[in-house]
Order: C-alpha cells, then sequence, then structure tokens
C-alpha cells in the first residue's frame, strides 16, 4: 500500500499538527499498512523491525479513538496498555505519545521497575488513558491492587520477541488474563517464534497481519564482511582486529549473556574497555554501561540481541558479530547499528563451521553474499597469538555460547541504530577492510 500523506489514511487534524510540526509529512509502510485497519478497530499482529516506525503505527490510531469517545477516568484504571519489555523502550514509547498528543487532553504515564513506586502510584490514583509499562512493574502493582486493568478496551505488547528471550511471558500472559474479554489488541513482533505465535492467537481475535521486512533496503549502506575461523581463535581475532584504532566505537554481539560477560572479560584483559548489556543486567547498570560507551568511557560494547534492540547510540563505526545469530533477522537488527540516515557502514562476522548454517541463511534473506576476508593481517596476528598461546592454560574447545544457548540462557535486538564514523574515518577503514 503506498500512501502519500498521513491525511489520506485518515489520522484527524490535531494529531496532523503534532505530526508536520516533527516534521513528519510520509508515511512509513508499516504505517500505512496499520493505521487504516486500526482506526476501524481491528486487532492487529504486526512483523517489524524496531525503527520502521511502528510506534507511531499504533500510537496515533490510539490516542485518536481515545480523543473522539471522552469517558470519565477511573481511580487506578487505564483506557489504553501498552506493554513493553525495558525501561528504555517504554521512556521512547511515552515520549512519542506525547509528542503525537501534544494537542489532545489525554492523560498518559510510563510505569517501569528499578525506581521506587510511590511517584508510579500517585501518577495511577486518577486513573490515566494511556499506560506505558515494564511487565514485572506493572504485575506487581496490579498486586498491590495500585492498577486495574478491567476497563481497559486497548492493549499492545510491543517487541513481544524480546519479552520471550527476557522471561516475561509468563507475566505477560497474567497481565492480560486481567483485562477485559472485548478489547482491541495488538501484538508486534520482530520474529514469530512459536511461543509468540500461540501467544497472538490466544490475545487477538481475526488480526490483520502487517509484515514489513526492509532486509535488503536496511543493509545496503553497510560493508559486510566474514572471517571463517574457528571457534577457539575467535578471542585472538576480535583481540587484533581492536589493535586497529580506526575501530573506535564497536558494538560486539553474542547470542548469549554468558558469553556476552566472557566477551567482556577477555578485553579487559587484553587493555580494551568494555561493557556488557544483556538481559541480565538490572535496569541501572543497562544505563550506566550505555551512558559510558555513548561518552566514549568504553570503547567496546558487548550486547545480546535483545537487550541492544531499539537503542540509540550515535557514531558506532563497526559492528562485530563475535557468534552469527541462529535468526537470520537478528543479523539485519545487528548491522543496522552502524549505518543510519544515509551513513555507511562496517560490519565484520566471525563464522565457526558450526554456524555455516546461519552464514547460509542471513545471505539467503538479505540476498548478498558477504565478502570473505581471506589473508587480512588480523588473521595471521590471531593464528600466531593462538599458536603461543602456554598450552597449560585451560582451554575451552565449546564453541562460544553453544552449550548455553542450548540450555535457554540466551540473552536477546533496533528503533535507534548508531550512526557511522565521519565520511574521512569510513573511507579509511573501507580501504583497510575491501578484501
Amino acid at each position: 500500500m503506498t500512501t502519500s500523506d498521513f491525511a489520506t489514511l485518515g489520522v484527524a487534524e490535531p494529531l496532523l499538527r503534532a505530526l508536520a510540526a516533527e516534521s513528519y509529512h510520509t508515511p512509513t509502510p508499516i504505517q500505512a499498512q496499520a493505521i487504516p485497519s486500526l482506526l476501524a478497530g481491528r486487532d492487529v499482529v504486526g512483523i517489524a523491525q524496531t525503527g520502521t516506525g511502528k510506534t507511531a503505527a499504533f500510537s496515533l490510531p490510539i490516542l485518536q479513538r481515545l480523543a473522539e469517545v471522552r469517558i470519565p477516568l477511573s481511580p487506578g484504571s487505564a483506557r489504553a496498555l501498552i506493554l513493553a519489555p525495558t525501561r528504555e523502550l517504554a521512556i521512547q514509547i511515552g515520549e512519542a505519545i506525547a509528542t503525537y498528543g501534544r494537542h489532545l487532553s489525554l492523560r498518559h504515564t510510563v510505569i517501569f521497575g528499578g525506581v521506587g513506586q510511590d511517584p508510579q502510584v500517585k501518577a495511577m490514583a486518577r486513573g490515566v488513558d494511556i499506560l506505558v509499562a515494564t511487565p514485572g512493574r506493572l504485575l506487581d502493582l496490579i498486586n498491590q491492587r495500585h492498577i486495574r486493568l478491567d476497563r481497559t478496551g486497548v492493549l499492545v505488547l510491543d517487541e513481544a520477541d524480546r519479552m520471550l528471550d527476557m522471561g516475561f511471558i509468563r507475566d505477560v500472559r497474567k497481565i492480560i488474563a486481567t483485562l477485559p474479554k472485548q478489547r482491541q489488541s495488538l501484538l508486534f513482533s520482530a520474529t514469530m517464534p512459536p511461543d509468540i505465535t500461540r501467544l497472538a492467537a490466544d490475545m487477538l481475535t481475526d488480526p490483520v497481519r502487517v509484515e514489513v521486512t526492509p532486509a535488503v533496503v536496511t543493509v545496503e549502506a553497510i560493508e559486510q564482511r566474514v572471517f571463517f575461523v574457528d571457534a577457539a581463535s575467535k578471542r585472538a581475532l576480535l583481540n587484533a582486529l581492536l589493535n586497529d584504532r580506526e575501530l573506535a566505537r564497536v558494538i560486539v554481539f553474542t547470542r548469549t549473556k554468558h558469553g556476552a560477560n566472557r566477551v567482556v572479560e577477555q578485553l579487559d584483559k587484553a587493555g580494551v574497555v568494555a561493557e556488557a548489556l544483556h538481559g541480565n543486567k538490572s535496569q541501572s547498570a543497562r544505563q550506566r554501561a550505555l551512558a559510558r560507551f555513548r561518552s566514549g568511557d568504553a570503547r567496546v560494547l558487548v550486547a545480546t540481541d535483545i537487550a541492544a534492540r531499539g537503542i540509540d547510540v550515535d557514531d558506532v563505526t563497526h559492528v562485530i558479530n563475535y557468534e552469527l545469530p541462529n535468526i537470520p533477522e537478528s543479523y539485519v537488527h545487528r548491522v543496522g547499528r552502524t549505518a543510519r540516515a544515509g551513513a555507511r557502514g562496517i560490519a565484520l562476522s566471525f563464522c565457526d563451521p558450526s554456524e555455516r548454517t546461519y552464514l547460509r541463511d542471513i545471505e539467503k534473506l538479505t540476498r548478498r553474499p558477504l565478502a570473505v576476508m581471506a589473508g587480512h593481517p588480523a588473521m595471521a596476528a590471531a593464528a600466531a597469538a593462538v599458536a603461543s598461546a602456554p598450552t597449560s592454560a585451560p582451554v575451552d574447545r565449546r564453541t562460544p555460547g553453544a552449550s548455553d544457548h542450548r540450555r535457554g540462557t540466551g540473552g536477546g535486538p533496533a528503533a535507534g541504530a548508531g550512526r557511522s564514523a565521519n565520511p574521512a574515518s569510513r573511507s579509511r577503514s573501507k580501504s583497510r577492510y575491501a578484501g
């Protein structure tokens, strides 16, 4: 569906004014597909990555429908509920609602864990039109009888696959059980693993399916290279690559939380300042890690897919896939951290023999083969480092993260993604990694 403006989609004038003030004039594909169905009151399941405009796709219709039908607010109640997996995403959604709804007299608030609950309880005392919440804190306040959802007519579950990876699905189901049976429900997810498919079937009624997969467009501006390397040599290869100072601000991706911690420990021993970002970190620890990475105090951020999704960090020069993702769509999320708004970026992937299938799936999705980095100086340096390592040192011969992945400890990714380095730096990097 091609639509040139929001008015054609049926968006009301107060919202159009707010959009114009933000210089938002042309709907994204997911907005063009979803908004008319949502304005008509239909349930929607949306398959879309962060960064496709899905927050506006669901928040604009919710704001419009709530403004059209005014009802008195009840203490502790919410007319619409938006569930988000992390504080960072919940805050972003809350900011978007404030921006789009600036000309509407609707009340909204955001609640999340990791902070005192008293201000949140006070904000809910009179009731709100829209509540944005993380599952854990919301369920806690429901159990304390500070929040009631028996009058909630709209439910949005955002980044459902991330909820799954962070262990929130049980809490989500408990929350859904407190909602009225008759409601409008929306579920958005970048991927649809079996548990999310079952959840969608349980919570949605005759949903409209909206799917946006901009994989090829997303990766066109990114130089993508692959190193074929055995698992035991990945550590030395990463260290060798980071000896190049043109890798100035780097996000390294692992499949598991434990794998992320291991990489941070190895980089610390090598004298590289790095921070880990994954689901086992507290909210305050994630905020500190991001702040240090943004400020440049930490040169490297080691992240799992789910923890990094939606994080906006500027000037990321390189993405390194220390372990290839087992879901090919996650690769697109990852590499998008280094190319935004037309900027160029560099993505380097390590592929050990056990990951060849993952690589084939990625190349099939993106319809673009990765350039093989054979004979790169870093490969020789890594081989030399492995050969000179003390034989008495214990060697972990597993594929990094493999056993943890089987045990289900995997962490988990992109609205926001960092832009690549300045043009001169990108030019130098291009010649260095041209293969």
